[in-house]
């Protein structure tokens, strides 16, 4: 681990935009050098729909994270997310040249390569590319085929794709507050770098992340991710169904839900009441603590089920004996962890960024809606996928233009579609940095 190396993340959320600082120490736990944190109002459901707002959003976050951490920031990795989000499932295979020789990492990058080809919808484009399960000649369920005999290498691979415009509004609102993208990272999968076990990925576990705008589902098992799903609902459509059921500023029924909010109505205090301070000589509103818990129990529950339908349609349910971990700023919502349990069957534990964390003065890291940027973070020194790390250690001077940590490589003349990879199968900048700024190619 380089522990000389220092990574900048950026997760630009419904509610915030982040900027953390952080680099390794020499006992393999990450330091948070620094932090900033704007309020983030271009974002909706994960999508950027104003592009100047965002950018200022990301200037005073990184500005912030920069004088606090004393580190001058020019490359971030970047978080996406979003209901623009789709996953899918595909089957590759190759023919290898040499198949009395041992399966060696570029044929698996070869393999993983060829998935980048395949043809999308239009304006839909590939961030990334997931190996599961591969298959070596006749034998299938191999999950490290590197260092095997066979001629015909085969793969599951769990592709994941956005919407080209959502792509490109991310890198415009970066680029426009002089920053460059290392690299693209889907959130659950960071958020799943930062909170679970090893263990658990193995056994099987669901990740459930409530953002502001959006709830992202990853599955694992077997230490492979096998699912994901991203859900166009969050905290802010629990506060504004709390701002119309009440009928109150939307400030006000945020602060609500967060001090005196419930996710089971059994659960929350029968005849408390909070009074709410009227306006302009307006009398105060009283609000049941009671009634608030319906009306977040009534969200929650059906935000609950659709996460609920995605497991089932992952066809893992039966294999996730570690449950549910929960994560994101919706996660400290009170009995949400009894509310899980109760609507899937499934076991819950509350999942906190501090599973990797080494000593760090910022005490709000272990807040678990920091659990996105910190698995951003550790995307800059980790591969997503564990398998990769070990090909990398056993080669160490491998220098690849694939999915196995390698830096993007120059193209002369007009940039066409390669992939920046950089050990985590994300799409390269180039294909849309060229219709952004043609002039410089």
């Amino acid at each position: 681990m380089d522990t000389n190396k220092i990574v900048a993340a950026l997760d630009i959320g419904t509610t915030k935009v982040c900027c953390l600082v952080g680099k390794m120490n020499q006992h393999g736990r990450l330091e948070i050098l620094g932090m900033g944190k704007c309020n983030s109002e271009g974002v909706t459901r994960g999508l950027i729909t104003n592009i100047e707002k965002t950018t200022q959003a990301i200037q005073k976050a990184v500005e912030e994270a920069s004088l606090q951490s004393s580190v001058t920031i020019r490359d971030v990795y970047v978080g996406i997310a979003g209901q623009y989000i789709k996953s899918s499932t595909h089957k590759g295979s190759i023919i290898r040249d040499n198949p009395d020789e041992t399966i060696q990492v570029e044929d698996i990058e070869r393999l993983t390569n060829d998935m980048y080809k395949l043809v999308m919808p239009a304006g839909v484009q590939i961030i990334h590319v997931m190996p599961q399960d591969y298959t070596v000649d006749n034998l299938d369920g191999v999950k490290e085929p590197v260092g095997m005999v066979g001629s015909r290498l085969e793969a599951d691979f769990h592709i994941i794709a956005a919407r080209t415009d959502a792509v490109s509004n991310i890198l415009r609102s970066v680029h426009k507050a002089n920053l460059e993208i290392e690299s693209i990272v889907l959130e659950p999968i960071a958020s799943a770098m930062s909170v679970l076990m090893p263990e658990e990925k193995d056994a099987g576990v669901v990740l459930v992340d409530i953002g502001g705008g959006t709830t992202d589902i990853a599955i694992f098992y077997e230490g492979i991710i096998r699912h994901t799903a991203v859900i166009p609902f969050g905290g802010s459509i629990v506060t504004n169904d709390i701002k119309t059921g009440c009928m109150l500023l939307t400030q006000d029924a945020e602060k609500l839900k967060v001090k005196f909010g419930c996710a089971m109505s059994a659960q929350a205090e029968k005849n408390q009441i909070v009074s709410i301070p009227g306006l302009k000589n307006r009398p105060a509103k009283e609000i049941s603590v009671r009634n608030l818990a319906y009306i977040i129990e009534s969200r929650m529950e059906e935000i609950i089920d659709i996460v609920f339908a995605e497991i089932v349609a992952s066809k893992y349910l039966d294999k996730m004996t570690q449950g549910v971990v929960l994560t994101g700023g919706g996660a400290q919502l009170n009995a949400i962890k009894d509310l899980f349990e109760m609507r899937t069957g499934l076991e819950c534990r509350l999942g906190y960024p501090t599973e990797h964390l080494g000593k760090s003065k910022i005490e709000a890291m272990k807040n678990p809606m920091f659990s996105t940027a910190i698995g951003l973070i550790m995307a800059g020194f980790k591969s997503v996928d564990e398998r990769e790390n070990q090909y990398k250690s056993e080669k160490p001077n491998f220098n690849g233009n694939n999915n196995f940590g390698a830096k993007p490589k120059e193209v002369k003349g007009k940039k066409g579609p390669t992939e920046l990879l950089s050990g985590l199968f994300a799409k390269t900048r180039e294909m849309l940095i060229d219709d952004i700024r043609p002039e410089e190619y």
